[in-house]
């Protein structure tokens, strides 16, 4: 079936498409709300924190346009994208169920490493799936409707320690520190990894390779000389859109590493008056901003599925800038703000934010790409995630003695600080307006 006349999926079978990127986001929920106290529990110290991160931008570095060029050029009884979804989410289930029994902290990066390798080999395949198998009318919907599941997924994920402490003692600690709470959360993510991938494969399984894409995969084999020259010639020609958008990626996603990294120490002093990482206050200001998280991941949630008109109306790029700008000006509040009523209602523009960078961004990108290069290409976009992700890493604790006096809440600022910087360079970006009507319906 040539590009442009794929068959119209009705709402349902969008979600039950996407059904496996909220196991996917599930993964990624625990990993932001536990991993920088799991490495506090191991002895990990604030300001070398960000380098202990390290695991998610490099294996997305490297990993991400790779498998995206592999999965544009792989023949399979499954598909093209559908394999990777498979190995990927093995490996998330396998390091989920380790990673609270690290015993050291290097087993903890380590086990990270495995973790962000195994989500980042289906990621970017699952993205270009959604490209795949949707018309171009519907391409908003279904990537406002993945964004919705990273808001669900991520609620649920900073819940799920919470809920866990229900019913089991917050404070039992395992042999190397972390609350056993924390173990029963990661056991259910991982399950979750791997039962909803498998459910989204088999609902709504890849379109079949038309005679003439067939025929051009038969030109350009997969073999590691062709998929590295074809992620070269992407990064050459990329569209002039997508390298505008690199400045307000920046931005965003180094704030949002900065926040992830920070949020529960800043909580730590501002709302329970400890810096003692050991301390019951300090797991109980972890287990409040897992609240909050999970408070924005859900306005995250509606958000997204709210947008999906207003983005049909007035555009993706419009509604990104105010996004951004919204997360942005409740990031400079936080430090300030030491009520937390105050702090559950400047979740509502971390949310707005948050769901904005899941959706927003691939819809500008999704219309400015050759559809036959979906893989390749949201492979390479990756890379305006995972670098200031890296810098970040590399950058932070340079800086957070000298500039932020070691203080979280400094940090909070920058984030802010930043998330506006990117809303501004949006603005900029010559994709992304007020769509074209869609086609009648027939």
């Amino acid at each position: 079936m040539p590009y442009g006349l794929k068959p119209h999926l009705s709402l349902p079978r969008i979600v039950e498409m996407n059904l496996g990127f909220f196991g996917l986001q599930f993964s990624f929920g625990l990993q932001q709300a536990n991993m920088g106290p799991i490495y506090s529990y191991l002895g990990a110290s604030e300001a070398r924190m960000p380098l202990l991160w390290l695991a998610g931008p490099v294996t997305g570095l490297v990993i991400q346009p790779l498998i995206g060029a592999m999965s544009d050029r792989t023949r399979s009884r499954l598909g093209r994208r559908t394999p990777y979804f498979l190995i990927g989410a093995v490996l998330c289930t396998l390091s989920l169920l380790a990673m609270p029994y690290s015993s050291t902290l290097w087993m903890a990066a380590g086990l990270l490493w495995i973790l962000d390798a195994g989500n980042n080999v289906t990621m970017e395949p699952y993205r270009a799936y959604v490209a795949d198998r949707l018309a171009p009318h519907q391409r908003a919907a279904g990537f406002m409707i993945q964004s919705a599941f990273t808001g669900l997924a991520h609620t649920l994920s900073y819940l799920a320690p919470s809920v866990m402490a229900m019913s089991v003692d917050r404070d039992l600690l395992g042999p190397n520190g972390i609350p056993v709470i924390v173990r029963m959360a990661f056991a259910i993510g991982a399950v979750l990894s791997i039962s909803t991938i498998v459910w989204s494969i088999t609902r709504v399984p890849e379109l079949p390779l038309t005679p003439d894409e067939r025929e051009a995969l038969a030109a350009a084999p997969l073999n590691p000389r062709a998929t590295l020259r074809e992620v070269r010639d992407a990064i050459a020609q990329m569209p002039r859109a997508m390298r505008q958008l690199s400045l307000a990626m920046l931005c965003q996603w180094y704030a949002m590493m900065v926040y992830w990294q920070y949020i529960a120490f800043a909580i730590s002093r501002s709302l329970f008056g400890t810096a003692d990482v050991h301390s019951a206050r300090f797991r109980d200001a972890v287990l409040t901003e897992q609240q909050l998280g999970a408070l924005y991941n859900a306005v995250a949630f509606v958000a997204a599925l709210g947008l999906i008109p207003v983005v049909g109306r007035f555009g993706a790029r419009g509604v990104h800038v105010v996004c951004l700008a919204a997360s942005g000006l409740a990031m400079l509040a936080i430090p300030s703000t030491s009520q937390l009523p105050l702090l559950g209602v400047l979740m509502v523009g971390i949310g707005l934010g948050w769901a904005g960078m899941m959706g927003n961004t691939y819809v500008i990108l999704a219309d400015s790409i050759p559809p036959q290069r979906n893989g390749i290409y949201m492979g390479v976009f990756n890379l305006f995630i995972v670098i200031p992700m890296l810098v970040e890493s590399v950058t932070m604790p340079l800086i957070y003695g000298p500039v932020l006096s070691n203080d979280p809440r400094n940090a909070l600022i920058l984030a802010g600080l930043l998330m506006v910087a990117g809303a501004i360079a949006t603005l900029f970006v010559e994709a992304g307006g007020k769509p074209e009507p869609k086609p009648a319906a027939n």
